[in-house]
């Protein structure tokens, strides 16, 4: 059995209402749900909410809400870790033990049917524990600079500074997109970067972080262009 859990609290700070305002004619959450639906992969398609308003909207798109999120659970400083785990014991206590767990960001309309299932056999193929989406970054982080005490320029890895971009080493940070599981993973809490997770690797130009309205913007214009 497999099931999708899309965590999606209430109180979102930066950008009221993250996670239900409108994005390109659809609540934000609805590009996730359609991608899951899509994909034919899950038997259940559950959000964990503490909120009234998603609950309703992301039945309205295909997906269950059968539980309302514990306060302790829904604050600003949880990690998902906890809100995944409580989501797993729920569903185990109530219907049945799934094989693979996979948690999907409500914030993700770049999100695709065919990177979920396509990451799913490559997790199986090289029997990880998890695995999850990455994109590398697009400027030499090891030729970053910072600002000083004295608001000069200085480098953060000096020993880079006369290296050629093509001689050091490509690096990659997380999309933000979706994350498999195996139950073992959940229940167990390891660490998702780690030994026991492999990478599935996006393009750049599908990934945008969305924490600002900079960040939205910016997603909507190339969510814009991708789609026409």
């Amino acid at each position: 059995m497999k099931i999708a859990i899309i965590p999606a609290r209430g109180g979102s700070k930066r950008i009221p209402k993250k996670n239900i305002k409108q994005f390109c004619g659809k609540p934000m959450i609805a590009w996730s749900i359609e991608a899951a639906k899509e994909s034919g992969l899950f038997d259940y398609i559950i959000v964990s909410t503490d909120n009234d308003e998603i609950r309703s909207i992301a039945k309205r798109y295909g997906a269950e809400v059968p539980f309302v999120r514990p306060a302790h659970l829904s604050g600003d400083i949880v990690g998902t870790t906890e809100v995944m785990k409580h989501a797993v014991e729920w569903f185990v206590l109530h219907k049945q033990k799934p094989d693979y767990i996979c948690e999907l960001y409500p914030t993700a309309p770049f999100l695709r049917a065919g990177d979920i299932a396509k990451s799913l056999q490559l997790m199986q193929k090289q029997n990880a524990e998890m695995i999850f989406s990455v994109t590398r970054y697009e400027f030499p982080i090891q030729r970053a600079i910072r600002k000083n005490a004295n608001g000069r320029v200085e480098m953060l890895q000096p020993e880079y500074g006369s290296a050629r971009s093509q001689d050091l080493e490509e690096v990659y940070h997380d999309a933000g997109q979706f994350y498999w599981f195996t139950y073992k993973a959940i229940i167990n809490k390891l660490p998702v970067f780690s030994k026991y997770s492999i990478p599935y690797t996006l393009p750049t130009y599908r990934v945008q972080d969305i924490d600002v309205l900079d960040d939205w913007r910016r997603a909507e214009l190339m969510f814009s262009y991708l789609t026409n």
